[in-house]
């Protein structure tokens, strides 16, 4: 399956991993071509960060591990891109 896109949920301790440290992991993984880190929430003891993944044929395993292995926990994923292209979401109008 071609991943493209991945929309994560990501949290930390405060203390470490840095942010700075698991875009680092991300960016090896094979198949990622490029990522964004968006802290959304910060309380004493945790940061959550939303973290956007884009490429071709991303390696959903590795990313996993590596993510897991700098010390953060990787709470859900939001979002999914597959296919030969990418196609955005369209919001309903209710």
């Amino acid at each position: 399956m071609n991943i493209r896109r991945l929309l994560l949920d990501v949290d930390k301790a405060v203390e470490r991993p840095s942010v700075l440290e698991i875009a680092e992991v991300i960016e090896k993984v094979p198949g990622v071509d490029g990522a964004n880190i968006t802290v959304n929430d910060i309380d004493a003891e945790t940061i959550g960060m939303e973290i956007t993944v884009e490429g071709e044929h991303i390696d959903y395993s590795a990313l996993e591990e590596a993510i897991t292995k700098v010390g953060a926990a990787l709470h859900s994923v939001d979002e999914v891109v597959v296919g030969n292209r990418t196609v955005e979401h369209v919001p309903r109008s209710r």
